[in-house]
């Protein structure tokens, strides 16, 4: 499971975008907090002036949140500015020194899951609340897995056709 800390560094955050394609992260501190998605992530990383340099505070506050209007995406953002952005920030040893607070954005209403959670009622909310991806807790409520609803799906569609077309 990849998972994100609530204060994350610029670079490794560049990094963690540019080497994965999952949509949505949940966040990590002792206990399962939330999650927030790529697209919010991407706007962060393009209003660098959020970032601050690490501290030894254990206050994870940042002094200059976006607002909500801000961080709502409603259109994918320029690949193409994006991906050298990203590059940017994973190549430039400055951005070692920078971190995002990730605190006021995470989606602190996300629902979660135990790990021995019925498969069948793990269908029934998939289903009845529209969901794309439910985060996997263990008995400490540490995140250990997140399922989609590409998981719940009985077979790839290459998997049926295979069974289909087999001789019986």
């Amino acid at each position: 499971v990849r998972v994100l800390h609530l204060k994350e560094n610029i670079a490794s955050l560049a990094c963690f975008l540019a080497t994965t394609s999952h949509g949505e992260f949940p966040d990590h501190v002792e206990v399962f907090q939330g999650t927030i998605n790529r697209l919010e992530l991407c706007v962060l990383l393009e209003n660098r002036h959020i970032s601050e340099p690490e501290t030894n505070n254990e206050s994870v506050s940042s002094s200059h949140p976006l607002s909500y209007e801000k961080i709502i995406v409603e259109k994918l953002p320029n690949l193409l500015h994006l991906t050298m952005l990203l590059n940017r920030y994973t190549t430039d040893p400055q951005y070692q020194q920078l971190f995002i607070n990730l605190e006021p954005y995470v989606n602190k209403s996300e629902m979660s899951v135990q790990a021995d959670f019925s498969l069948q009622h793990t269908c029934v909310f998939f289903h009845s609340l529209g969901l794309c991806h439910l985060t996997i807790v263990d008995p400490q409520n540490q995140v250990v897995g997140v399922i989609t609803g590409k998981d719940l799906m009985p077979f790839p569609l290459e998997e049926r056709l295979r069974l289909q077309l087999e001789p019986q």
